[in-house]
């Protein structure tokens, strides 16, 4: 009766260990969430805001979805070229967001996906530094990644307020 036991409990740990690891798991999730692992990346809008005011960076905030089509060829552009990598690591404080913030200021014309706002280390706003499309101001699609280059050393250069 042991023997059987003993033949049964190894039989089990056989079959647990063989789904074990046919079930793939899914590798954690940085904060980049693709969009540049070698980026420092803050958690929560406010962190952002508190980072950028004390840096005197200005915040990039990139609103996105994992299902968004959309989102993930834009975040493929973003991680590849070097130009952005770079100036998003050195040059500002970077939030991506799945989520909409209760501040509506982050949304001036809709809550849609991917959309890209520019916050100045003064906390304000840039609603001034849009993409090219009149139905949506602030995003940017693969081809666009210079306008969004353009616009990143535009968000770069401080208003005369906080000068």
């Amino acid at each position: 009766m042991l023997q059987f036991f003993v033949h049964f409990f190894l039989f089990l740990v056989a079959v647990t260990s063989s789904l074990a690891t046919a079930i793939k798991k899914r590798p954690p999730q940085t904060l980049s969430r693709g969009w540049g692992d070698d980026i420092t990346w803050v958690q929560t809008y406010e962190e952002g805001l508190y980072k950028a005011r004390k840096s005197n960076k200005p915040l990039m905030v990139i609103h996105h979805l994992e299902d968004c089509k959309y989102c993930h060829a834009l975040k493929k552009i973003f991680a590849e070229n070097e130009e952005i990598q770079a100036m998003a690591d050195k040059d500002f404080i970077m939030l991506n967001l799945m989520h909409e913030t209760a501040d509506k200021n982050l949304a001036p014309d809709g809550k849609y996906v991917p959309r890209i706002i520019f916050v100045d280390p003064s906390l304000t706003v840039r609603a001034d530094i849009t993409g090219k499309y009149s139905n949506r101001l602030y995003t940017y699609e693969p081809q666009d990644i210079q306008i969004l280059i353009h616009n990143m050393h535009k968000a770069k250069r401080l208003l005369p307020a906080e000068l």
